[in-house]
């Protein structure tokens, strides 16, 4: 690895692959890191190759430095400016539905199932027939 590259910084970099889970980014001829689908732009990415293609010029920030596996985690995300949350004002709001509570009264027995109370009564006379 290289030394001049530190946890924060931000550089420029070239794309050289694309994976479903990410791209890499070669930082110089002798560095390269991977910039994960979530790193890449602010919001969902279903398709990455929607966003990058080889050979890009990105600016990327360095998150992280595993000097042992020799791998590099950078985000392209980290660079740009958050989008305003645009949340509609409450009066324009579906509102929530709630769930409706089961509204019975005890001394009903629910529709279609006898109670183990009544069933054993039946039960007690079949056996004494």
């Amino acid at each position: 690895m290289t030394e001049k590259i530190e946890v924060g910084s931000v550089v420029t970099g070239k794309v050289t692959g694309i994976q479903p889970y990410g791209a890499f980014v070669a930082i110089d001829e002798n560095t390269q890191g991977l910039v994960h689908i979530s790193e890449v732009t602010h919001g969902f990415v279903k398709d990455i190759n929607e966003h990058l293609k080889v050979g890009d010029e990105v600016s990327v920030k360095v998150l992280s430095i595993d000097e042992e596996a020799g791998k590099i985690g950078l985000s392209i995300r980290a660079t740009q400016e958050a989008p305003a949350q645009t949340e509609a004002p409450k009066e324009k709001r579906a509102p929530r539905r709630r769930q409706a509570a089961a509204a019975f009264k005890q001394e009903e027995a629910p529709q279609g199932f006898n109670t183990l109370k009544d069933k054993l009564q039946e039960w007690i006379e079949q056996s004494q027939r």
